[in-house]
């Protein structure tokens, strides 16, 4: 059975990570790559961990309690996985597994030096490092000490930091399994990290080399200042010596110790430049290897580098692909439509298919390549301009790209792409019954759809669709509709822009929007206020929804006293509205009709906080702020040199922007109702083939493309390896943050505001909704779980249109990512909301409950408490 327990590392690859673990299978791997040196060595493999955790049977039941312990119980989880390791290191080695052990040892040399590394199974992957979530020993000498640190090394599974992290990734702890990993110790020179790709900005031709004396140990525990060498294209780019003043070194009995560095050394640097880049011309060699950046800790000794691990960096966003070499720049789809979560693959290729503009997939969100776009100055000014206006910070970053020598090329102005945002028509005057006409035709349109539908299934139905999808493209691009937004948007801007100028007025179409007419995102809110209305007056059905849980929660409903007037009324609301969600473009998202218990928490909330008829009295508030606005700028524009004419142009304006902004957030709201009558068909189609036995669960279809759930309704058969790649990839897209601009490069640019005089320590944004406030932060991460009073402000990622009933509940808005015509901005406006958008980090910087005030008219926010 020695073949079981012991593999030498040449007979080891990345195919054997079950047995081996991450760490062991990238060591296989590197070994067996042309002119990678790596200290030879064994693996002690996880079928000797198994069975040592069977010869402690009391460990599953204490596995079973740490599985149930909450990830936040410091306490509990350390006391018990203390227990856990110390039963693993008491438990004697049997004799044939001894035996394996120390004969691979023999074979290298017993007396010799060696390092002894954990090697778990989720360790090293490609979507989770687990980094430094297991333990290392170095100069372990003799076999006794060699099997003690062995079953150290198994312990170290259930290290606290091992424990937490995997509980909060999700991890079960029997589906994770300990490797060892035993090499011949290397006593270099100097030793350290190098990183093949920048693990800040993700710039795939940046490396970055950190190097110290002695032992990598001083470097990786942060007890030395390191140089740092950083590499471009077989140049050094930029170098930092740091002061060396501690190095890590072999004990002559065993272990490490530290020692001090003569001073003469410290300034010394660790390696030559030429040494530098030759060690990046390495990594170049393990990434492509590999096939992703990797993270490489390496040591030099007697002139020549050796490797003792490689791991790949999990924290980058990913490159779109691209069919030729050139540079090239993105912009993120996720900041226009202010939903930067991953989309799901049915949801990506929906998406693609409704916009005629060609996206690439990176990391489970959608950009558009505007390379040529930005290189012909044709387009390049107004794009600019136009993109400003809506994320300053999105514009700044593309600058940023152009003023770098070489990086974009101009191109000639002939035969230039069409503006990315469809362009700017022709203003059209203010015409209620075209706003009604469009919302009626779109209406009919999906209404017809919903009706002929239902008579499709199997590949008719993928044909329906596809045939459908270019009618709600029809739809969406149609050019009267583009008219009607484009116009108010337009209007908007004029007002700002004149009216800052004529009457030193800031953002003054903030309140001349509110309460403007057929918006039905804002309806939507304040519909809500009035089924809490409903519900109100029947204490049995308030204190029912308290603890009510599950998606049949309307049903518990019928028999309660005013439980059929609620019930109704929640049905009412979800039949106008159920269509929507939170990340509501990816059709695979749950929709509120699909789970109704999502909207209890805001319907119990409006309870809570208002009084019967709150939705009429904020509407005609706002419809009477912005009425008294206008009249007073009119008043004022009339007393200016040439006031007529300045207060005529600035009405039709205000005309203009009263009649038609509200239709801006219709078409988004006529594409998630198509979008949920496809949803339900081919639902109902996945469940078919669950019955059939072709899929596992209806929620598999959701991790294929529109044409590959096709293909698979065609041929009755289904790839699970891909499915399941595919969510596992989901669930590693989930912790990454989007750039707003990636270059070919894999460069995040995040721009900058590039604005002066604000307070000392204000998080600057963009003004998007005027007023001042202050109030209570309420950082809200999911909307399930928001708990707010009246006065507090809501402190969030992103607001897409699922997120406006929370609006109606609070004073003033802060958010990461938005822009001035953003869905959130547009309902701020309209609920008279100071807000501030596009403030980076903003749920990092400011902690839940800390009192701030929100600078809504001059953008910045600032943390008061």
């Amino acid at each position: 059975m020695i073949e079981q327990y012991v593999s030498d590392l040449r007979d080891v690859d990345e195919t054997q990570l079950a047995t081996v673990g991450g760490k062991g299978a990238h060591l296989g791997g590197l070994s067996r790559i042309d002119g990678i040196d790596v200290p030879a060595g064994f693996c002690v493999t996880t079928h000797a961990y198994r069975r040592i955790m069977a010869q402690a049977p009391s460990l599953d039941d204490r596995i079973d309690q740490l599985s149930r312990l909450n990830p936040d119980d410091r306490d509990a989880i350390g006391a018990l996985s203390a227990d856990i390791r110390r039963t693993i290191e008491e438990t004697a080695i049997p004799d044939d597994l001894a035996a394996a052990i120390t004969g691979a040892l023999a074979r290298l040399g017993e007396q010799a030096a060696y390092a002894v590394r954990s090697s778990a199974t989720a360790e090293d992957l490609p979507t989770a490092s687990f980094a430094g979530q297991q333990d290392t020993y170095l100069n372990v000498i003799g076999p006794a000490a060699i099997l003690g640190h062995v079953s150290r090394c198994w312990a170290s599974l259930f290290t606290e930091r091992a424990v937490t992290y995997r509980q909060r990734n999700g991890i079960d702890h029997r589906t994770v399994h300990m490797a060892v990993v035993v090499q011949r110790m290397v006593f270099p020179d100097a030793a350290g990290i190098m990183f093949t790709a920048d693990p800040i900005t993700g710039d795939r031709r940046l490396a970055t080399v950190e190097a110290s004396f002695g032992l990598g140990e001083a470097l990786v525990s942060g007890l030395v200042n390191p140089d740092v060498y950083r590499v471009r294209d077989g140049g050094i780019v930029t170098k930092a010596i740091g002061a060396k003043q501690l190095a890590v070194v072999a004990a002559p009995t065993g272990g490490t110790r530290e020692e001090p560095t003569t001073p003469d050394r410290q300034a010394q640097p660790a390696l030559t430049d030429a040494q530098a880049v030759a060690l990046v011309q390495l990594g170049r060699t393990i990434e492509a290897h590999f096939g992703r950046p990797q993270d490489i800790e390496w040591c030099l000794a007697d002139d020549g580098f050796q490797i003792v691990q490689s791991r790949p960096i999990t924290t980058l966003f990913p490159v779109p692909e691209t069919a030729d070499k050139e540079n090239h720049v993105y912009v993120s789809v996720g900041h226009q439509q202010m939903m930067t979560d991953p989309m799901k693959p049915l949801g990506l290729s929906f998406w693609q298919l409704t916009t005629p503009m060609p996206m690439a997939v990176a990391g489970g969100r959608l950009f558009v390549d505007v390379t040529q776009r930005v290189a012909t100055p044709a387009t390049r000014d107004s794009f600019l301009e136009l993109l400003g206006r809506s994320d300053p910070l999105m514009e700044d970053a593309l600058r940023t790209v152009l003023d770098r020598d070489g990086f974009i090329h101009t191109l000639p102005g002939e035969g230039e792409p069409g503006p990315l945002f469809g362009g700017t028509p022709d203003p059209i005057e203010p015409d209620p019954a075209l706003v009604a006409e469009l919302v009626a035709a779109s209406e009919a349109s999906v209404a017809t759809a919903a009706r002929d539908i239902r008579a499709k299934s199997g590949e008719a139905l993928f044909d329906f669709i596809l045939a459908d999808l270019q009618e709600l493209r029809r739809i969406l691009f149609d050019r009267r509709s583009h008219q009607v937004f484009m116009t108010a948007m337009d209007a908007t801007w004029w007002l700002n822009e004149h009216l800052a100028a004529w009457l030193g007025e800031k953002n003054a179409a903030d309140t001349l929007t509110q309460s403007a007419p057929h918006n039905v995102t804002s309806e939507m809110g304040l519909a809500l206020l009035g089924v809490a209305d409903v519900i109100r007056p029947y204490p049995e059905v308030v204190a029912y929804l308290q603890h009510a849980d599950g998606d049949d929660v309307l049903d518990g409903l019928a028999g309660l006293t005013g439980g059929p007037q609620a019930r109704d009324a929640i049905e009412a609301w979800l039949d106008r509205y159920g269509m929507r969600c939170v990340g509501e473009i990816d059709i695979t998202r749950p929709r509120w009709r699909e789970h109704p218990s999502t909207v209890v928490p805001m319907i119990l909330g409006n309870v809570r906080n208002f009084a019967p008829g709150a939705g009429e009295q904020r509407f005609e508030q706002g419809r009477h702020e912005a009425w008294d606005k206008e009249q007073q700028v009119l008043e004022r524009l009339r007393a200016l040199p040439d006031g007529a004419q300045k207060a005529a142009e600035t009405k039709q304006m205000i005309d203009r922007v009263r009649t038609f902004i509200g239709y801006r957030e219709y078409p988004k709201y006529a594409m998630v109702s198509r979008y949920f009558v496809y949803k339900q068909a081919l639902l109902a189609e996945a469940e078919r083939l669950v019955r059939s036995g072709v899929l596992r669960e209806p929620e598999d279809s959701f991790f294929l493309t529109f044409q590959e759930l096709h293909d698979v309704v065609r041929t009755n058969r289904a790839d699970d390896r891909l499915i399941d790649q595919r969510r596992e990839a989901f669930r590693s897209y989930e912790s990454l943050k989007p750039p707003r601009v990636l270059t070919s490069d894999g460069e995040a640019i995040t721009g900058n505001y590039r604005r002066d005089g604000l307070p000392a320590g204000a998080l600057v944004g963009l003004p998007v909704s005027a007023g001042t406030v202050e109030g209570r932060a309420r950082v809200i991460l999911d909307m399930a779980h928001a708990d707010l009073a009246p006065g507090d402000i809501l402190v969030t990622a992103h607001t897409d249109p699922s997120w406006t009933p929370l609006f109606v509940a609070v004073a003033g808005l802060v958010t990461e990512v938005g822009g001035l015509m953003t869905h959130g901005a547009v309902i701020a406006r309209e609920y008279g909301l100071p807000a501030v958008v596009g403030v980076v980090d903003a749920t990092r910087q400011i902690r839940d409950g800390e009192r701030i005030r929100v600078h809504g008219t001059d953008g910045y926010v600032e943390i008061l408490s």
